[in-house]
C-alpha cells in the first residue's frame, strides 16, 4: 500500500498522517486485500469490493457520500489485447485507487517526477492523472497517420498495391481508442457535474481543461478512422481501375480476332469449287488481308483512345 499527500508535489506519507481534521488532501493506492483490511480508515461509507474480472469499462458513479468508479485502460503497445483494470473511490478529502495491476502506482510515480504545483488540489491531481492515460496517444495517432500516408502512396503507385491488412488493424486500434475516449468523457462529465460538491468551484477549471483535451483527442481519432476508410475506398477504386484496364485489353484483343476468326472460318470450309484454293497467290493474299484487318483495328482503337 502507498499513501501520498498533495503538496507542492506528491509526497509519500504514512497511514497515520491521514488523521481526522487534516487540511491536505491525499492519494492512496491499495491492492484489493489491503482495501478490504483498511477501508474503515477512510470513512467513505461504501462497501466497494472491486474485482478486476468484473471491470469492463471506464466509468464513475455518484454515491451519497463518495464518488466511485473503475478504469479499464487499453495497453498502448497492444490496444486490442491487453488492458489495465482498477477501481477508485473519492470524496472531498482525497482519492483511493484499488489496483492489483500496478498501473495506478506507475502513473502516480510519473506525476511525482514531472509535476510541481503552485496550488495543490485533488482537481489538479485528477487532471494530471487522467492526462497520463492519454499522454502518448497523440504520438501514436501521428504514427498511424504516417503509416496510412505510406500505404496511400503505395496504392497510387504504378504497382497499385497496398497493405490493406494493416489498414484494417489501424482501424480496429482507433476504434478501441474511440470507445475508451467516449468512456473517459462520460466519466469526466460526472466529475464536472460535481453533484456531491467534492470539488471546489474555482478548481473545476481543471476538469474543463481535460474535457477540452479529450475533445481534441477524440476528433483526431475520428479523423484517423475516416482516413482508414478513405484509403480502403481508394484501394477498391484502384482495383476497379486495374480490372477495367484488363477487361478493356481483353475486349480489344477479342475484337481484333473476331474478323480474323471469320476469315479463317470462311477459308477453312474447303468447298471443292472455291477459286482461291487453286489460286497461286491465295495464301499470301489471306495473310495480307489478316494483317491489314488487325492493323486497321489497332489504329482505330488508338484514335478512339481505347488503348
Amino acid at each position: 500500500m502507498s499513501y501520498y499527500l498533495l503538496e507542492e508535489t506528491i509526497r509519500p506519507c504514512d497511514p497515520e498522517d491521514l488523521h481526522e481534521g487534516m487540511t491536505k488532501q491525499y492519494v492512496a493506492v491499495l491492492t484489493t486485500p489491503e482495501w478490504v483490511r483498511e477501508r474503515d480508515r477512510f470513512d467513505m461509507g461504501i462497501e466497494l469490493e472491486p474485482d478486476a474480472r468484473h471491470i469492463h469499462s471506464t466509468k464513475a458513479e455518484v454515491n451519497y457520500d463518495s464518488l466511485t468508479g473503475t478504469f479499464m485502460i487499453p495497453d498502448r503497445h497492444n490496444l486490442r489485447e491487453n488492458d489495465f483494470r482498477f477501481a477508485f473511490a473519492l470524496d472531498e478529502k482525497g482519492i483511493i485507487f484499488i489496483d492489483d495491476s500496478g498501473k495506478a502506482e506507475q502513473m502516480i510515480d510519473a506525476i511525482s517526477r514531472t509535476k510541481r504545483w503552485l496550488e495543490p488540489s485533488l482537481e489538479r491531481f485528477l487532471y494530471d492523472f487522467l492526462e497520463q492515460i492519454v499522454s502518448n496517444d497523440l504520438m501514436i495517432m501521428e504514427l498511424f497517420e504516417k503509416e496510412l500516408n505510406r500505404i496511400e502512396d503505395e496504392v497510387l503507385s504504378s504497382e497499385g498495391q497496398g497493405d490493406l491488412v494493416r489498414v484494417n488493424e489501424i482501424r480496429n486500434d482507433i476504434r478501441e481508442l474511440l470507445i475508451h475516449y467516449e468512456q473517459i468523457i462520460d466519466m469526466t462529465q460526472e466529475f464536472e457535474e460535481n453533484e456531491n460538491g467534492f470539488f471546489s468551484e474555482d478548481k473545476l477549471r481543471y476538469i474543463h481543461l481535460f474535457m477540452n483535451l479529450m475533445a481534441r483527442r477524440h476528433d483526431f481519432a475520428v479523423s484517423i478512422r475516416d482516413y482508414t476508410m478513405q484509403v480502403r475506398d481508394l484501394y477498391n477504386s484502384q482495383l476497379d481501375v486495374r480490372q477495367n484496364k484488363i477487361m478493356t485489353l481483353l475486349t480489344v484483343v477479342t475484337t481484333i480476332f473476331m474478323p480474323l476468326t471469320l476469315i479463317v472460318g470462311w477459308y477453312g470450309m474447303n468447298f471443292r469449287y472455291m477459286p482461291e484454293l487453286e489460286w497461286r497467290y491465295g495464301y499470301l493474299t489471306v495473310i495480307a488481308l489478316c494483317v491489314a484487318v488487325a492493323t486497321f483495328c489497332l489504329i482505330l482503337f488508338k484514335r478512339k483512345k481505347w488503348l
